[in-house]
């Protein structure tokens, strides 16, 4: 979507109510509660900036439901009927958010006579057909049946965008059919019934089978069952339900599209709203806002009332790059900050204070404070956000909440002032960033280190940083800063994007004036100190939250140990691969044009279809959400089955991927002074406690292809070493074991048995000796499977067996390890009943979706409950695993150099002399970790690469 080609169209009335139950109870006065409530209030101002920064556009609309009743209760007398009075505090809240609405620059719709939503499925509409990007932003799921090509939805709250694929994928139904879907399921929150005991499973089974609610109706009778019987009975109503949950798309007299172009927003007017309602933060980060200009609403109408309003002062449309390009001025002085989250935090609330040094005698007093100083915020800016290769442009610190001193080091915009001499600076701090007495914290401290690092400085004292405490504390939600900042201090600050840009049109920040670039960087540093004020006590006086969040910082100093050290990778070889790769590419398309019969472009989904189905005859396994007849990877594994064409395909893809990804790519990623690559492992990512990895991304390097396995060749050690890889075996089994406390697996493994062998014994109920080599296989899957939460379907594809023959084995399973079974049970209702589940050390992983209404949302945050707890706890075992290991090696043999950490794997570089003493020692402290039911087992092999060393 461009932005002058969009239309956003904000469900105001959804915003509104989710605000309201999404914010604390703030008050204008926060010392009394008798004053106005401002949570929904500030809940919408925090939505409308958040979108109208994150999805820039030309034009745009907020729409509320206006007073009074619409055509539905002429229809329906009932319809709403069981709906609970708008509360008093959210009611007197509707008129303030009119008003900001309109102060913000968004114009505003409340129509009589109808709902919101008929208002925006006919703008919706509208737009669509002049050939306008729409984006509807409401979490109301109803709206499901505007979604077209051009028209999608996105939720805010949770980041979700409804496409044609994404309501498929949902419902199980395209767009097209959501009318009929709603129809037949009804809505208990508007009153609407539907066909008795039918839920979203059945309905969607029923349209997929029969294609429309019309045909399905046509063949009622042959629908078996109590399900069937309540169809007919519910023939009468039906029609009118339709009616009642069908969007209108036809409201009259609605303003032109050119009227709905998004304003500048009235500063003034602003201003005294939040003056108010006391919103000192919005209020201080709104700057300079000229003369009080009073906020003059401008009403169009019709014959249905008054239904379109703007804000007549700032009546002028704003260019979509001015909604979204980089801010020029210098900010503002900074009145008062209060704290408006209702977080019980009683931490700053004065004037910030921050410093701009120049010179040195400023510089030599400030680090005498530092020095002094119990805990200091330390920030960085710099070149880049490669963290190799970044340099520093500057560095801010703050000793306490709204203080903070930044020292410009290289802004060289024309006119910049003169700076203290970088290297000399950086010389005179070194003392004191080494010194591990001097306690210290940050936002993201491995960045930090890398950064200072590449000056030579090597930081000591890290005991804090706001990402990891966060991360520990509710993993499930964004650790940025920013975010952090806004959700527990209730401050909002300074984007990058609003001093530099975004995309091709960003500055580097070396040439932000200083002045602002002072702000934001002392901004950055004091809200981190703020944050970990809120944070930190949440996890000092919880023992197991403590223990996991000492844990990642641990972990934190190994993975900058091993991000700094890198490892080789063979580049020639990489070469090699590539070409080999590219020779196979080219053999592949000429044997997929000479099955097809012609030459045609092997990505193009359009082209497959006639190919597949038009001149081959192949079957349609499924569409897509317009209809067409899909050729996605599902369908493509499928096909191969029974057809060469299908599977060329797929291993030319694969085999694009490889070298797209990995061979050409590998070599351009290492350093040229070194031929090492140093990935950068994310703590802060998976919710399970897992690490990812980028450029390179190590975790997903494919291992069940001869091609993929050779990538691992290219790993390499340096003259005189090797490498040595050392993983858990049946680390998640045995983790199973453990929680579900079943005495069959305990038994198993602590004999030592082959636990695929031992489950195949139960199973296939035959005696251990017994036991084939397919049965084994079989096994496997299940074991494994039953982990991820695989039911029927998913265990009978991947065994290529029927149904029934998979439910058999998944039965006799649980018959053999009733443990297992209890322990799925248990969890998944301790995750419905808390919200989250635990690994064995205490590590919190939430479910947010696990008591959702959406049917197979809830199953797949079930699945998620159930391994969620093994995930998790292996990702502890192997951090533990990590730390121990290096406090090894630091200790007794720092010739040996850990260079990788993959799933349940740790790899090094090792001098020749020294193998002997890593197949002694590594594997034992690994298994030494943590004691478990079970024994804990780590395999560990050798070789001149990594492929290898497996």
């Amino acid at each position: 979507m461009t932005a002058q080609n969009k239309l956003v169209l904000v469900d105001g009335s959804s915003y509104l109510y989710r605000a309201y139950h999404a914010m604390p109870d703030l008050r204008a006065d926060p010392g009394n509660p008798d004053s106005p409530a401002t949570g929904a209030l500030r809940g919408m101002i925090n939505m409308l900036q958040a979108l109208r920064k994150e999805e820039p556009s030309a034009y745009a609309v907020c729409v509320f439901d206006a007073s009074g009743p619409t055509f539905r209760d002429d229809i329906y007398p009932q319809y709403k009927a069981n709906r609970a009075p708008m509360p008093d505090d959210l009611r007197a809240q509707i008129a303030p958010i009119h008003q900001v609405v309109l102060a913000m620059g968004w114009p505003m719709l409340a129509v009589p006579g109808v709902e919101a939503d008929d208002v925006i499925a006919t703008l919706a509409s509208q737009a669509a057909a002049q050939g306008m990007q729409v984006l509807i932003s409401s979490g109301d799921k109803d709206l499901a049946q505007l979604v077209t090509e051009n028209i999608v939805i996105y939720d805010t709250m949770n980041g979700k965008r409804r496409d044609e694929a994404g309501v498929l994928a949902e419902f199980g139904v395209p767009p097209s059919l959501m009318i009929d879907y709603q129809t037949l399921v009804g809505d208990t929150v508007d009153n609407v019934p539907g066909v008795t005991k039918v839920g979203p499973k059945t309905a969607a089974k029923w349209l997929q089978e029969w294609g429309s609610l019309d045909n399905l109706l046509a063949n009622a009778d042959a629908i078996k069952g109590v399900a069937g019987q309540n169809l007919r009975d519910a023939r009468e109503w039906l029609p009118t339900a339709a009616q009642l949950v069908t969007m209108k798309r036809d409201v009259a007299d609605l303003p032109a599209l050119a009227d709905l172009a998004m304003r500048e927003p009235n500063k003034p007017a602003l201003a005294e709203l939040y003056d108010q309602y006391g919103f000192k933060t919005l209020l201080r980060n709104l700057g300079e806002t000229g003369a009080a200009q009073p906020l003059t609403i401008t009403a169009q109408s019709s014959g249905n009332g008054d239904l379109f309003a703007i804000d007549t002062p700032t009546a002028a449309p704003v260019a979509a790059s001015t909604a979204a390009g980089p801010a020029t001025a210098a900010a503002a002085a900074t009145p008062s900050i209060v704290r408006e989250t209702g977080s019980g935090y009683q931490g700053f609330t004065g004037t910030v204070q921050y410093a701009t040094i120049l010179s040195w005698d400023d510089f030599d007093a400030a680090l005498a404070r530092w020095q002094q100083a119990e805990l200091v915020a330390i920030d960085t800016e710099t070149t880049s956000l490669d963290q190799m290769r970044a340099e520093i442009v500057g560095i801010s610190v703050s000793t306490a909440p709204g203080e903070g001193a930044y020292i410009p080091l290289a802004h060289d915009y024309p006119g910049a002032p003169e700076q203290l001499p970088r290297e000399e600076v950086l010389a005179r701090l070194k003392p004191w960033l080494e010194n591990a007495k001097h306690a210290k914290l940050g936002q993201h401290i491995k960045y930090d280190r890398h950064v200072l690092a590449n000056h030579g400085i090597a930081v000591h004292g890290y005991l804090h940083d706001t990402m990891l405490e966060s991360y520990v504390l509710e993993a499930h939600k964004p650790h940025g800063l920013e975010s952090l900042a806004e959700r527990h201090t209730g401050r909002q600050g300074t984007s990058y994007e609003s001093l530099c840009g975004k995309g091709a049109s960003q500055i580097p920040f070396s040439q932000v004036d200083i002045d602002t670039a002072s702000h934001y960087a002392c901004e950055d540093a004091d809200q981190t100190f703020d944050v970990h004020q809120v944070l930190w006590p949440q996890l000092e006086n919880n023992a197991a939250l403590r223990g996991i969040y000492e844990l990642e910082i641990a972990s934190s100093e190994v993975l900058f140990r091993m991000e700094r050290e890198g490892v080789l990778v063979d580049a020639p070889l990489l070469a090699q691969q590539s070409q080999a790769l590219g020779t196979r590419i080219v053999e592949l398309e000429e044997e997929a044009y000479a099955l097809a019969g012609q030459p045609f472009n092997l990505s193009s989904p359009k082209q497959l279809a006639e190919i597949f189905f038009d001149k081959l005859g192949m079957p349609v396994v499924k569409k897509t959400a317009t209809g067409a007849r899909s050729t996605n990877e599902e369908v493509l594994e499928k096909l191969a089955e029974d057809y060469p064409l299908p599977a060329r395909i797929l291993e030319h893809r694969s085999l694009i991927k490889l070298k797209s990804t990995y061979t050409d790519k590998l070599g351009q990623l290492a350093l040229p002074a070194t031929g090492r690559v140093h990935t950068h492992y994310s703590q802060a990512v998976a919710i399970t406690g897992r690490l990812s990895s980028t450029d390179p991304n190590l975790q997903n390097i494919p291992v069940r292809t001869a091609e993929g396995r050779r990538i691992r060749e290219a790993f390499i050690a340096a003259p005189g070493k090797r490498i040595a890889s050392a993983d858990y075996s049946q680390i998640e089994l045995r983790i199973m074991a453990h929680l579900s406390d079943d005495a069959a697996l305990l038994n198993a493994f602590r004999n030592g048995e082959d636990i695929h062998k031992a489950t195949a014994s139960e199973v296939f109920n035959v005696a251990l000796e017994e036991v084939s080599s397919e049965q084994r296989r079989y096994a496997k899957v299940i074991n494994f499977g039953l982990i991820y939460g695989m039911g029927r379907f998913g265990l009978a594809k991947n065994l290529g067996i029927t149904n029934s023959a998979a439910g058999t084995f998944i039965d006799r399973y649980f018959e053999r390890y009733p443990g297992v079974r209890r322990y799925m049970d248990e969890t998944k209702a301790q995750a419905k009943e808390q919200g989250y589940v635990e690994t064995v050390f205490g590590r919190r992983l939430y479910l947010p979706e696990i008591n959702s209404p959406n049917g197979p949302r809830r199953a797949g945050a079930e699945r998620a409950a159930i391994n969620a707890p093994m995930q998790g706890t292996a990702a502890d075992l192997i951090k533990k695993a990590m730390v121990a290991v290096q406090a090894l090696i630091d200790a007794e043999n720092p010739r040996v150099q850990m260079i990788m950490q993959v799933h349940d794997e740790l790899v090094f570089e090792v001098p020749e002399g020294d193998i002997d003493w890593v197949r002694e020692h590594i594997p034992t402290a690994m298994a030494q970790v943590a004691e478990l039911k079970v024994p804990l087992l780590a395999e560990l092999g050798v070789g001149d690469n990594w492929e290898q060393a497996h």
